[in-house]
């Protein structure tokens, strides 16, 4: 004869709840259901979308993420162009001002470039403000080359002061021929 062996828990939907659990009586009743009594009146159900708001992160200090974040940005001090690479510069400038004289010639020629610039550090709190800066790229279509005022570059949405461009560069090779041969 087999002896007879009493389990310890009880699957219920594939999890095991174990029988010492002092809650088992409510664990087996399920969620209360709450029709057409006062509670379902008060407290309509929810739908999914606005329920996954209570469980949204709470940022208690607006920005502190922001602010420690900003705390890793590694600044360094601006290089300085030597006479060979500021002709350089002037050159490509003047290829792209010609390139995109006007939007008529902008769209027309859709010139794409990447240009590396330096830009200061703004965070007032940080000990690299007004000191030192860092690097950034830009690629983009270039809208438009001013190159008396306010001598500045347009690359989509991203306005570059020429002083502080260190590198300007392209994928169609429009810096490899003689432009000023031709314009």
């Amino acid at each position: 004869m087999i002896p007879f062996v009493q389990p310890s828990s009880v699957d219920i939907d594939n999890v095991p709840v174990p029988l010492a659990f002092p809650y088992i009586v409510a664990f087996l009743q399920g969620k209360p259901q709450h029709i057409d009594d006062d509670f379902s009146i008060r407290h309509p159900p929810m739908e999914r979308g606005k329920r996954a708001k209570i469980f949204a992160p709470f940022d208690a200090l607006d920005g502190y993420g922001d602010a420690v974040r900003s705390k890793n940005v590694i600044y360094t001090n601006k290089a300085e162009l030597d006479e060979s690479e500021k002709e350089e510069l002037n050159r490509r400038l003047s290829i792209l001002h010609n390139l995109t004289y006007n939007r008529r010639m902008a769209k027309k020629n859709r010139v794409v470039v990447s240009i590396t610039y330096y830009v200061p550090c703004s965070d007032e709190n940080n000990f690299a403000f007004g000191i030192q800066g860092e690097y950034r790229k830009a690629a983009g279509m270039v809208w438009r080359v001013d190159t008396d005022v306010a001598q500045t570059i347009t690359l989509g949405t991203t306005t570059i002061q020429f002083q502080d461009i260190t590198k300007i560069e392209s994928e169609e090779h429009i810096f490899d021929r003689a432009w000023e041969d031709i314009c």
